[in-house]
């Protein structure tokens, strides 16, 4: 356990939140463990309320500049067919183009776009960035920072990739979306959230799964995708090699066809939509029991009995425990946090206040090492740097964390083992930092903000012995209490 209040404070930032900030470790050393409770009791805790499009507006947008680029290219092929020394203006130069944002909705570009640029794809990128930027100065500005965690945490779990075509524009959307609203909610609201948000439809194919014996299967000869419903249960829900077989898996993926999404020029495009035509009609099995309801109830119903699945609060324990505490298991926390997950029928924030009371949370022995955006914005924090967001998401390319664009559908990996390897990475984007920093940071400073009583006599030695600010506040930042939770 940790010996002092002070460390107890420190250790709670790092642990639960971002790490701390000027004066942030005094204000909460009174009661580490209220504050972080406090945080999580905040009216909107995880809201991130910045007026961007919503994935319906964006989706609206991507699929018409898709069409305007298509009718540009079709136009200029016909003229160079018709005169081969005739030119066309590129689809960005014609007036009143298709595609463009709302006009309350569309954030301003800072640098103009150039001249052949479609100004509908210029919107959506600023739109991606804008919403990068938004989440990354949520985590750096955070009194505590343990909501904005926990929203990181459940985005990882339920994670979708930019790297499929069609999700880039829904991305921050669908974490504004299905995540932020239900993380200190209910998990089959959230698991209700994420499974209908066009954005997990399209990155794992339901969008496009018909039921075989269904009026468009029959008619189209088109049948059945079970990406979505395997990973429902294998990754979601109730855990890999647990309860399921793949008879379940099938049964599932009948059960959740017609979850699509609204296609282009019908209303509502680019949003969640029931096509009762694509959907395998008739009962459904799922783990020995019988889905009788039909439509759009069935799908909903199976996701409620997930939802209450014992394997299902087991694999969320044990993940809350990885992520949070160590890469070992600790099966008297997982006990206490998947007993709280079954007896308040999945309420996250419960689950949430039992992982900070618990005194196994609290061991010293496990710490676990940061991932990279965690890790950077801890440095923010820890110096009083602004945030520099094309910086900020250049460096997580580099250390294998690229914002919402994780390698598998698992989402990034929360052991040790996976980062360790990216340590000289660190290194290079602590020295660009510290070089950019230093000459407005007072490293003793910031050691004591962030580190205090937990930081080794090797690493007050090296900072002090430090030739130059740049290269303290680069020891500091490369130090392994620093870098770890």
């Amino acid at each position: 356990m940790v010996a002092d209040p002070k460390s107890e404070a420190l250790f709670a930032l790092h642990r639960f939140g971002f790490g701390p900030r000027i004066g942030s470790a005094a204000a909460i050393g009174a009661d580490p463990r209220g504050a972080l409770l406090a945080d999580i009791e905040r009216p909107g805790a995880a809201a991130l309320n910045v007026g961007m499009p919503s994935s319906g507006e964006a989706a609206r947008a991507a699929l018409e500049a898709r069409e305007a680029r298509r009718a540009a290219r079709l136009a200029r092929e016909a003229a160079k067919t018709a005169n081969p020394s005739a030119t066309l203006p590129d689809a960005g130069a014609m007036p009143n183009p298709p595609g463009t944002l709302p006009p309350s909705r569309a954030p301003t570009t800072p640098n103009p776009p150039r001249a052949n640029a479609n100004p509908a794809a210029v919107a959506l990128q600023q739109v991606y960035r804008d919403e990068a930027k938004a989440r990354m100065e949520a985590a750096v500005n955070a009194e505590i920072g343990f909501a904005e965690r926990l929203t990181w945490f459940w985005s990882n779990h339920f994670c979708v990739s930019m790297a499929k075509n069609g999700v880039r524009p829904l991305a921050g959307a669908y974490e504004r979306e299905a995540i932020r609203p239900h993380v200190l909610g209910r998990f089959h609201d959230m698991l209700l959230a994420v499974e209908t948000h066009p954005a997990m439809l399209i990155y794992l194919d339901n969008a496009r799964s018909i039921g075989p014996n269904s009026q468009a299967g029959v008619s189209r000869g088109r049948g059945l995708n079970e990406n979505l419903a395997r990973e429902i249960l294998e990754l979601h829900t109730v855990g890999v090699r647990t309860v399921y077989t793949q008879d379940d898996v099938t049964g599932f993926a009948k059960i959740i066809t017609g979850w699509t999404v609204a296609p282009a020029r019908q209303a509502h495009a680019g949003e969640f939509v029931f096509n009762p035509n694509m959907h395998e009609p008739g009962p459904q099995r799922l783990l020995g029991a019988q889905m009788d309801e039909s439509d759009f109830g069935q799908g909903d119903a199976a996701l409620a009995m997930l939802a209450r699945h014992p394997a299902t609060a087991r694999h969320i324990a044990d993940k809350l425990v990885r992520h949070f505490v160590s890469d070992r298991p600790v099966p008297a926390l997982s006990d206490k946090l998947s007993g709280r997950f079954v007896e308040t029928g999945g309420d996250l924030k419960e689950v949430a206040k039992t992982l900070v009371t618990a005194p196994q949370s609290w061991s010293a022995a496990d710490r676990k090492l940061k991932r990279p955006a965690e890790w950077m914005v801890t440095a923010l924090r820890a110096a009083g740097a602004e945030l520099d967001i094309t910086t900020f998401m250049q460096a997580q390319n580099l250390l294998g964390e690229p914002l919402w664009r994780p390698p598998a559908p698992k989402g990034f990996s929360d052991d040790d083992a996976a980062w360790i390897d990216g340590l000289a990475q660190r290194l290079d984007v602590a020295n660009e930092l510290a070089r950019r920093i230093g000459g407005l940071t007072d490293p003793q400073e910031a050691l004591e903000t962030t580190l205090g009583p937990l930081a080794t006599d090797e690493t007050r030695t090296a900072i002090r012995r430090a030739e130059s600010r740049p290269q303290a506040l680069t020891l500091l930042f490369m130090a392994p209490e620093f870098q770890r939770r």
